[in-house]
């Protein structure tokens, strides 16, 4: 096949994303198919999760199988936060590499060198030229946590045949929700089935009770809220929110966790000419003061510290440049958050659904209503607290959904218990 144009793509989308800082030059051989670790003895299940939220998603499951040992564990993301949110859980209990660039011989070269005897895939990015690949070589594949809007099942009637032949790769698919299920169905598909959202299972966002206690003792008394996982936009409505709050809360805090760190740069030139007090956190992990307006949390792995800090928590991209579609709101709700949202959460839009139906968090529909419903939940320390007792209630009621999952794969790849 003549496919070096092909491979002349990826090799300069791979330069521009270099040139992004979105690529660890190190492990450029990754990314065309070429391991840069070794591959361990025994049985190897191959485990995908494109970005952060992917890659989360995957830990409850992560961390069952690797307490059970029938299997050595693969892990390939994306991006390059991922990659460091998995090593920072995980160090080298399993083996982390970036997921080939989707060109037949890169993908060859993966899976001949790895060879899994399982694979599990999550959400909805799909590989045409991996996913071939693994149906070739006769691997056992799920597809979970799958999702399929009707834009894009709209897209994919287009190329129904085509849709089927990469789909059929996987021997079960376990969706979110019962419209995806019903969506993959309405392609021709089989073995379809409503699982449930795995998010639901995710064990809490960690953090370190002494960096808790530290930032607990500077902060008081002072009211406080958290801006999760901030794109584009957003980090300027949580300037805009914070100055006309401080008008009736003088001594709040608001603190800013971008969902992508390296932006950083980007940030502080949003910021520069602002007259407010603002304090990056970075890799020294600098702490607050008396006199921070805006802490912004730059560093990896820190959300949990925050939500557990914080009693408002307003979930990022939601609100942001993009057009949205929203970030992990269960992670809050974990962490005994009062969760707010703004109008764009498509992505995430059945869990933000039954939070509603329980009466478990609120949506603000621009940065008007986010400035009046931190003053409402600041002024009211009972509405706060019911509003947080909810969300905790709802995730707390949610957590057997693991053990639907597992026993559904166990099922699915033959893997008989003793």
């Amino acid at each position: 096949m003549f496919t070096w144009p092909y491979s002349l793509l990826w090799h300069i989308i791979y330069a521009l994303r270099v040139n992004a800082g979105k690529e660890i030059a190190a492990r450029k051989p990754e990314r065309f198919g070429k391991a840069t670790q070794v591959c361990p003895e025994g049985n190897l299940l191959y485990c995908h999760g494109a970005s952060v939220g992917e890659a989360v998603s995957l830990f409850p499951l992560l961390d069952h199988y690797l307490a059970e040992g029938h299997f050595r564990i693969l892990v390939t993301t994306y991006t390059k936060t991922s990659a460091q949110m998995v090593a920072q859980r995980y160090g080298d209990r399993l083996i982390h590499q970036f997921i080939p660039y989707d060109h037949p011989a890169y993908v060859s070269k993966f899976l001949d060198y790895w060879k899994p005897e399982r694979v599990i895939w999550t959400e909805s990015e799909l590989w045409p030229a991996m996913l071939s690949a693994i149906k070739k070589r006769h691997i056992p594949a799920a597809l979970i946590n799958a999702r399929l809007s009707p834009r894009s099942l709209a897209r994919w009637q287009r190329i129904k045949k085509y849709a089927q032949k990469m789909l059929s790769t996987f021997s079960i698919i376990l969706t979110q929700t019962k419209a995806d299920a019903d969506n993959f169905k309405s392609l021709g598909l089989k073995n379809i089935h409503a699982l449930g959202n795995i998010k639901y299972a995710a064990a809490p966002l960690p953090y370190d009770d002494a960096k808790l206690a530290a930032l607990q003792v500077i902060i008081n008394t002072r009211p406080a809220w958290v801006y999760a996982s901030t794109h584009k936009g957003e980090e300027e409505i949580a300037v805009e929110t914070h100055k006309t709050l401080k008008a009736t809360f003088p001594n709040l805090l608001t603190i800013v966790v971008p969902r992508h760190p390296e932006r950083r740069e980007a940030i502080a030139d949003a910021f520069r000419s602002e007259t407010l007090n603002i304090l990056f956190r970075g890799q020294e992990k600098t702490l607050p003061n008396a006199d921070t307006d805006i802490y912004v949390a730059d560093t990896l792995g820190d959300l949990g510290l925050f939500y557990k800090l914080a009693p408002i928590a307003m979930i990022g991209r939601t609100l942001s440049d993009d057009g949205g579609g929203g970030h992990n709101p269960l992670e809050a709700a974990q962490l005994d958050c009062a969760i707010l949202h703004g109008p764009h959460v498509q992505n995430l839009q059945a869990i933000f659904d039954e939070l509603h139906a329980a009466h478990a968090c609120i949506a603000v529909e621009n940065k008007d209503a986010l400035i009046a419903t931190i003053s409402d939940l600041l002024t009211h320390a009972e509405k706060r607290l019911k509003l947080q007792e909810k969300a905790k209630a709802f995730i707390d009621a949610k957590k057997k959904i693991l053990v639907d999952l597992i026993w559904a794969l166990d099922h699915t790849f033959n893997l008989g218990r003793e």
